[in-house]
């Protein structure tokens, strides 16, 4: 008769199937520390250093670590959870399990030299693919990128902290990915920490349980360049905020570059206490902007090539195609770029013969939660508000130019953010002929060439448009 599968070797091929659907961060907070142990009763229960990471994973990830473990043990072996001290208070007699040295959760990224390849990333460590290469400098986010690449020479009369900001999707954790790797490229024998806001919570939770913050402490201390990430998570966590305080302070007083990542400006940071606000607002608070028409469209150029290269060829796309996009998905970078993943994972080599029509039809899907919201007549009103106009002006048969371009740009507006097609278009404007709107939505794209003005205008009511 075979023998019982070791529970250990269960796990691992559970948890790794995790690792890949979870992705690396979101493992690595809440269970690369857990482990597999058994009862009194024999049998298998899943223990994690916290309750804190037990509520998490009962909410978010039970029932598919239920059936990974079904899937791999063959004995049919069913898998309880429990955090540490629930284990350890119901099987007193129960084999202690020697825990990992907290720090090791945190990934401090040490290049022996110069000549050492870049380290691939880690778990919550820097991530390979976002580096100043494949980042794309614009109007909208060069001042953080020059401040970042100053950051990262490593030279005198920098500010500290410096603090990125802006909505999700605009660049934060690729500008600092960015400037942590190109710190160890121009100083390779510096010690720089990345973790997300989020892993410094659950890994200073972990060493509070494990009695181990003065190593806790020790690492984040020796840093010479703390990077944390989406910081504002820290927010109502007493505890985690004192030490993120202290360790702050205590970087700083020793001439270390710590810089941090939020989703806004400090001072509108209301959740987390004042002494730690303030300090995140005494070196350089530095906001990201919305990224321009002009940026998108030189991001979706990169990614484009990008895409071409890992595949294996040379990727373009037409420029309607392009432009549709940029001015299509206007509220966050990572949209833009996973709409044109989309196009090239279904198209392949084909993406660059693809249409405008195909490329909208091959997105329609993703496109459906804006066409639920935005109606023609919503565009209308807008629009209207916007020029100081009525909405009956926008249907009439008037066309003199004040009223005329208007017109125009709520047409292309509806083209853009509906999948109404020209015809339909056409009925809401009075009845107008699809030739009509189709000419209208091509003087539009030829004046934004050109005209600032109006393709701010037009990004505005885009956005608004879209809440």
């Amino acid at each position: 008769m075979p023998s019982a599968t070791p529970i250990d070797t269960v796990w691992g091929k559970a948890s790794q199937a995790l690792k890949r659907e979870l992705g690396d961060d979101t493992f690595g907070s809440w269970l690369a520390q857990a482990a597999v142990r058994v009862n009194g009763s024999g049998a298998p229960v899943l223990v994690t250093p916290t309750g804190v990471a037990r509520d998490w994973i009962r909410r978010n990830a039970w029932r598919r670590i239920a059936e990974l473990w079904a899937q791999h043990d063959p004995q049919g072996r069913r898998i309880d959870l429990k955090s540490r001290m629930e284990f350890e208070s119901e099987n007193p007699a129960a084999p202690a399990q020697p825990a990992p040295v907290a720090v090791q959760a945190i990934e401090a990224v040490t290049p022996v030299s110069s000549d050492t390849p870049a380290p691939k990333p880690s778990r919550g460590g820097l991530q390979e693919r976002f580096t100043f290469d494949t980042f794309v400098p614009g109007q909208a986010n060069e001042f953080a990128h020059a401040v970042a690449k100053r950051v990262a020479s490593w030279s005198d009369g920098h500010f500290n902290p410096v603090v990125f900001h802006g909505p999700y999707g605009f660049g934060k954790t690729h500008l600092l990915n960015a400037l942590g790797w190109e710190a160890l490229k121009n100083a390779p024998h510096k010690k720089v920490v990345y973790l997300t806001a989020e892993r410094f919570l659950s890994t200073f939770v972990r060493a509070l349980m494990d009695r181990q913050t003065a190593a806790f402490k020790d690492e984040l201390r020796s840093a010479d360049l703390l990077l944390i990430d989406d910081v504002h998570f820290v927010g109502g966590k007493q505890s985690t905020q004192e030490e993120l305080f202290q360790t702050l302070a205590a970087l700083m007083e020793d001439g270390r570059r710590v810089v941090f990542s939020s989703d806004r400006p400090p001072a509108q940071i209301t959740e987390i206490d004042a002494r730690l606000r303030s300090h995140l607002s005494a070196g350089l608070v530095c906001g990201i902007e919305p990224a321009d028409r002009t940026l998108r469209l030189g991001i979706l150029e990169r990614k484009l090539d990008t895409l071409g290269r890992q595949q294996g060829f040379a990727a373009s796309a037409r420029p309607d195609v392009l432009q549709f996009l940029a001015d299509r998905f206007t509220d966050s970078v990572r949209e833009l770029e996973g709409a044109l993943n989309t196009l090239v994972a279904r198209a392949g080599e084909g993406v660059n013969r693809l249409s405008l029509d195909e490329a909208q039809a091959i997105l329609r899907p993703h496109l459906r939660g804006s066409e639920k919201r935005v109606t023609v007549d919503d565009i209308q009103k807008a629009v209207a508000e916007h020029y100081g106009l009525k909405q009956a002006d926008l249907i009439s048969e008037r066309r003199n130019r004040a009223i005329a371009r208007p017109r125009q740009a709520a047409m292309w507006i509806a083209k853009q953010l509906t999948t109404r097609s020209l015809p339909d278009i056409g009925r809401r404007f009075g009845g107008r002929d699809h030739t009509t709107v189709l000419h209208g939505v091509r003087r539009i794209e030829e004046l934004k060439a050109g005209d600032q003005v109006l393709t701010r205008d037009l990004e505005t009511l885009v956005r608004k448009l879209r809440g």
